[in-house]
Parts: C-alpha cells; sequence; structure tokens
C-alpha cells in the first residue's frame, strides 16, 4: 500500500515537472520566436491535435481488438462485428478530420477515394462527409486574410460581398462578390489555420504514418505523407493555382483544339489575387454528380460523362500536364451557347480549383498511354511490359492492372469487347471489397514502389470512375473507346516523331490501320449493344 502511494506521489511529481518543463520549453519557444503570436498559436494548437490524434488511434484500437476478441475466424458473427467496427471507426475518424480540419480533411478525402485499400465503411464514410461539409472560417478570418493581403477589407474592394461561403474545402472556402464594374465574381480565401499549422500538422502526420509502419510493417502509407510533403506548399499558393489554370486552358487550344471549347477555366482577376486570396470569373451550372439539374440544363448525362473522359485522356496521354483533383465539387457542366443535337444540348465541362496538378515526362506519358491502351485491347503481354517500365515489377502487374480498371486479372485479359466495363452493382463492389482485403499487403507493396506521379494518377482515376458511376451507374463500354483511341493517338505519335526509316513509317502506318480497325469493330459492337437494349423484344 505504501508503495503504491509512493509511487502515485511520484507520479504526480513527475507530470508536474514534465509539465513546468513543457510549459517552460513553450514559454522561451514563444519568447525567441520571430512571431510570437503565431509560435503562442502552434505551442498550444499542436499538443491538443496530437493528443487527439493518440485519443482516437487508441479508441479504434481498442475497439477492434475487444469487439472481435473470440470470434471464430469466416464466422458470419465475426462479419457482422467487423462491419459495425468498421463503421464506428470510420465516424471516429471523420470526427478526427473535422476538429483538426486542414490537412487531415486532404487525409479524409483520400481515403475516401481508396476503395481498393480499405473498408468499404471508410471509403463511404470519407467519400460522403469530406467534400461538402469541411469546417467554415468566420468572415472575421476571412477579413483578416483580406486587410494582410490587399491592405482593405472586402466590403472597400467589392461593391456587394457575401459573408456566407457557397463551398469549403480543406483548404479555402469561396465567397461570391461583385466588383465595382458589376462583374460577378467567385472569391477563394484561404483558411487562415492553414498557413500557421500546416508544418505542423504535416510533422503529426508524418510521425502516426511512420509509427503505425514500424508497428504494423505491412500498413505503409509513407508514400502519402511524401506526396502531401510535396504538393501543400503548392495547393497553398493559389498564384500557381492560377497559373496551372492558365497552362492547362493554353495546353487544349495547342494541342487538343478540337475540344478546346468544350473545357474551361473561369478567368483569373490577377490584380486582386494574391498567394492566398483567388479572384476568379463566377460559374454557373451543376456540379458534375447532380445528374437530376444535368437533365433540367437539356444535357444528356451521357454525353457530360464521354466528354469527362476525353478531355482527361487528352490531359493524361498528350498534354502530360493533369489536373489530379476531378472529385466532383470541382467540376461543373453547363451547356454550351447555341449548340445542340436533336433538342440536346452540348455540355461544357468546367474545372475548378488547379492546385494540384501533376506533369508527367515523355517516358512516363508514353508507356501510361501504351498501358491503358493494352488494357483496352485485353493485350496481356503489352500490359506486363508497360507495367514493369511504370514500376509495377512482374509479380504485380496483374494487381496493377487490377486496380486501374477495378477488374481481376481473368477480366481484364477477357477478349470480349466489354470486359472492362464496370455495371456499379452491388456484387460489383462486393467483389473489389473482397480484392482489397484479400491483397491488402500486395497492393501496399504496389503504393510502395510506383513512383508518385503514378501514384496520383491512380488517384485521378479513381476520382474520374466515382464520376462516371455517378453520370451512368458504373463505367461505359464508350469510355474505354475514347480512353483507347486517345491513348492509341498518343502511343503512335510517339512511335511517328522517333521513327527516321521509311521502313518503320511503313510499319506504324499499318499499325496505325490495325488500331483504327479494332477501335471500328468495337464501336461497331456497342451501337448493336445499344441497338439491342433499344429494342423492345
Amino acid at each position: 500500500m505504501a508503495a503504491r502511494s509512493l509511487w502515485r506521489s511520484r507520479a504526480r511529481f513527475l507530470a508536474v515537472v514534465g509539465t513546468a518543463a513543457c510549459g517552460g520549453a513553450a514559454g522561451a519557444a514563444v519568447a525567441a520566436s520571430d512571431d510570437p503570436a503565431t509560435a503562442l498559436k502552434l505551442c498550444t494548437v499542436v499538443p491538443v491535435r496530437l493528443a487527439r490524434d493518440a485519443a482516437t488511434a487508441a479508441s479504434i484500437a481498442f475497439d477492434y481488438q475487444y469487439s472481435l476478441l473470440g470470434l471464430p475466424e469466416g464466422s458470419e458473427e465475426r462479419s457482422r462485428v467487423k462491419h459495425e467496427v468498421h463503421l464506428r471507426s470510420a465516424l471516429k475518424l471523420q470526427e478526427l478530420c473535422f476538429k483538426n480540419g486542414g490537412i487531415y480533411i486532404k487525409l479524409g478525402q483520400h481515403i475516401g477515394q481508396l476503395e481498393y485499400l480499405v473498408p468499404e465503411e471508410y471509403a463511404k464514410t470519407m467519400r460522403e462527409s469530406m467534400l461538402n461539409k469541411c469546417p467554415v472560417s468566420s468572415y472575421d478570418q476571412v477579413r483578416e486574410v483580406f486587410k494582410k493581403e490587399l491592405g482593405e477589407t472586402p466590403d472597400k474592394i467589392f461593391t456587394e460581398f457575401d459573408p456566407v461561403p457557397i463551398a469549403s474545402a480543406s483548404l479555402a472556402q469561396v465567397h461570391v462578390a461583385r466588383t465595382p464594374d458589376g462583374c460577378k465574381v467567385a472569391v477563394k480565401v484561404q483558411h487562415t489555420h492553414m498557413t500557421d499549422t500546416a508544418a505542423a500538422d504535416h510533422a503529426t502526420v508524418d510521425l502516426i504514418v511512420n509509427t503505425l509502419h514500424r508497428i504494423f510493417p505491412s500498413f505503409d502509407y509513407r508514400w502519402l505523407v511524401d506526396e502531401m510533403r510535396e504538393s501543400l506548399p503548392k495547393e497553398l499558393d493559389f498564384l500557381v493555382e492560377a497559373k496551372n489554370s492558365e497552362k492547362c486552358m493554353d495546353n487544349f487550344r495547342k494541342l487538343s483544339p478540337h475540344i478546346a471549347d468544350y473545357v474551361y477555366a473561369p478567368k483569373v482577376y490577377w490584380n486582386l489575387s494574391t498567394s492566398k486570396l483567388l479572384i476568379m470569373e463566377f460559374m454557373d451550372g451543376a456540379q458534375i454528380n447532380d445528374v437530376k439539374t444535368i437533365r433540367k440544363l437539356g444535357i444528356r448525362p451521357s454525353e457530360v460523362s464521354k466528354l469527362v473522359s476525353q478531355a482527361f485522356a487528352e490531359m493524361m496521354f498528350k498534354h502530360g500536364f493533369v489536373h489530379c483533383d476531378p472529385h466532383a465539387a470541382n467540376l461543373i457542366v453547363r451547356p454550351m451557347p447555341s449548340r445542340s443535337v436533336l433538342g440536346n444540348k452540348k455540355p461544357q465541362l468546367v474545372l475548378l480549383d488547379h492546385g494540384l496538378y501533376k506533369e508527367l515526362d515523355v517516358s512516363t506519358r508514353t508507356n501510361y498511354a501504351a498501358l491503358w491502351k493494352a488494357l483496352v485491347f485485353a493485350d496481356a503481354k503489352a500490359i506486363k511490359e508497360n507495367s514493369v517500365k511504370l514500376g509495377a515489377g512482374e509479380d504485380l502487374c496483374a494487381l496493377f492492372a487490377g486496380i486501374l480498371t477495378m477488374r481481376p486479372w481473368n477480366r481484364v485479359i477477357d477478349p470480349a469487347v466489354d470486359h472492362l466495363v464496370i455495371q456499379g452493382s452491388e456484387s460489383d463492389r462486393s467483389e473489389i471489397q473482397m480484392y482489397a482485403s484479400q491483397y491488402f499487403s500486395e497492393i501496399s507493396e504496389l503504393l510502395r514502389r510506383l513512383p508518385r506521379v503514378i501514384l496520383l494518377m491512380l488517384k485521378t482515376n479513381d476520382c474520374l470512375r466515382a464520376v462516371n458511376n455517378a453520370l451512368l451507374q458504373g463505367s461505359s463500354l464508350e469510355t474505354f473507346l475514347i480512353i483507347g483511341k486517345i491513348s492509341s493517338e498518343a502511343v503512335l505519335e510517339a512511335k511517328k516523331y522517333e521513327t527516321r526509316s521509311l521502313l518503320r513509317r511503313l510499319c506504324v502506318w499499318l499499325e496505325e490501320m490495325s488500331v483504327e480497325a479494332r477501335l471500328f469493330g468495337m464501336q461497331l459492337a456497342l451501337w448493336l449493344l445499344q441497338l439491342r437494349k433499344a429494342l423492345p423484344w
């Protein structure tokens, strides 16, 4: 009893000393800082976030350990309980992301797109909450950003400024305003806490991910932390975002003039924009997953799906400069003025949020195009060759193909014309989750091996799949026809550029004819399928 009392008194003494030491260190850091207010904020906010992280991680770990204890592997009872624990844990993680904000919401968005790696409960919870329910900065905080960046408050710069944001994301929120000359604009304002806590949050997440990897070696998300370390500073500089939007449009005009009119980015007001404020032309239209509104605008969702596939295939396979965050909140659809076919208006795709772009060098771009060409044509040999060139290795090339297409290997190499089409049914989703669970360690190893630029292409691919699923309730053969056509064009263009001899040029020309014939055959099969569906029998 005396020993226990002594231990308690020592523990209290150590706690007091530890608190005093931490407080003294924090006080010294604040006093020595060039910006005491920011240093004080960091010293008070970061420990709270770390404690919150630790508490959430411990709660989730204990829930799994306790709830599944003694339940036989493979039993119905274990599956039911595991589903409940997944759901509870996903909600705890969601709450943590919302409380901490910023980088944590970015991580939540990533998790929402990793259907092939995390349980469905996590992916669904994050996907449904992280895009449209992000924390909002107060109007006083918005005024503070304006004062720091432009020296004036919003009411002095604009004739109208709505203090209530129309949208809030992980890094910023958007307000509607009107300039003195009467133009309606969208005003993107960076959250004030991002600048103060971004570096500390990144260090905290880095520590957690590395600690989890040491305890559970198969849990290796270090690539995600590395990618965020590289991309976040660019995303936090809105002038980089503005330049990206102009470069993207310039690429379409120069390299893809046939669809340049159908892809649009809002005009930037450079005289009012800074690294933390971005003033753009306001865009009216329907969010890309709002099928009901798209139809009301006189646009067919299938036409929108084709345009999205075409625009991003051009970026990936021809431009080598890719918008890597095309989730539903960043894509708007509006009717093309005075263009319609049989009463249906042609869609125009408006690209928002140009903060996250990735450049593909010529070799990577060509190999990635060749891989997608092989996937569309079910060419097993070319799939393996190009997977190896992109870093997947021979042993994981089938898994790489499966992650890109969300199809098992036997379907990937099936010669059937619709071998890659996903119906979006419950059985399709169950199959994906089964493979994710079965090959978790192999998927983690593949993600560790692949270059970060390809990891960003996987993220882009996941976003586009979600968009297509919302528009079509699955994928369509026409989408893969578009991907097959544009990837083939990119591969053949690269071969033509490298070819010098007449004989080689003849070989490339014959290959081009062969590709055209195969694509025509697939198009014919598509028309027959559509005809069969349309006929009443």
